[in-house]
């Protein structure tokens, strides 16, 4: 995996899709980028997850005090996330908002969706392209949910491609869903710090 970004309390990797964040509870599930990286550095920590099908940007902490200050930013939300992914169909207008309390709705394989009980959820999307595959949109997710985004586009009728539990594409080789940039100030030095990862799916020369 390439790292995008390091100082003494942070590094910022890109995840490939297939692989887990963190082990799961299963002997197949053993694998896992935190213990890949922590068998080099066993000091890092996880700040934030991305599930196994998913790609993208990935922090994690160097050492107890890290973890919490990069984790207050998260929880404080003031993380800004982007992600790119191509749905199926066309979308019905260029932009919009995706919102509703959302919870789990089966364990095995885990799904999520409306509940009127659940928390609330809220995902906001522009379009990018729209070609014969379907479209490609910009995304922005304004909490942090399981599977947020995959239940929202699902919810309106365009599942991500590729997507495993919420699509219906399954003959795609990968799911089409990249954490592409965050954005934040550094808790420790104070500099806002942009960072990029270029989504797989798409041309180079259109990243």
């Amino acid at each position: 995996m390439r790292v995008l970004f390091q100082d003494s309390w942070l590094i910022a990797v890109e995840k490939p899709p297939g692989l887990l964040s963190q082990p799961g509870l299963g002997v197949d599930q053993q694998d896992s980028l935190i213990g890949r990286l922590q068998f080099v550095d066993p000091e890092l920590r996880l700040v934030h997850r991305l599930d196994r099908d998913t790609s993208g940007l990935l922090l994690l902490a160097r050492g107890a005090e890290s973890l919490r200050r990069f984790s207050m930013l998260f929880s404080a939300r003031r993380v800004r996330k982007l992600y790119l992914a191509v749905v199926v169909g066309r979308m019905n207008r260029n932009a919009g908002t995706i919102s509703f309390p959302m919870a789990r709705l089966q364990k095995n394989p885990p799904l999520y969706g409306k509940n009127p009980q659940g928390k609330d959820s809220r995902s906001q999307w522009r379009v990018r392209s729209c070609h014969s595959k379907g479209s490609t949109l910009w995304l922005w997710p304004l909490t942090g949910r399981s599977h947020q985004l995959r239940a929202h586009l699902a919810s309106v009728g365009h599942p991500i491609l590729g997507d495993p539990i919420y699509g219906k594409e399954v003959f795609f080789e990968r799911m089409y869903l990249h954490a592409t940039a965050l954005s934040f100030r550094h808790p420790f030095t104070g500099q806002r710090l942009r960072l990029r990862s270029r989504a797989p799916f798409i041309p180079a020369q259109e990243n």
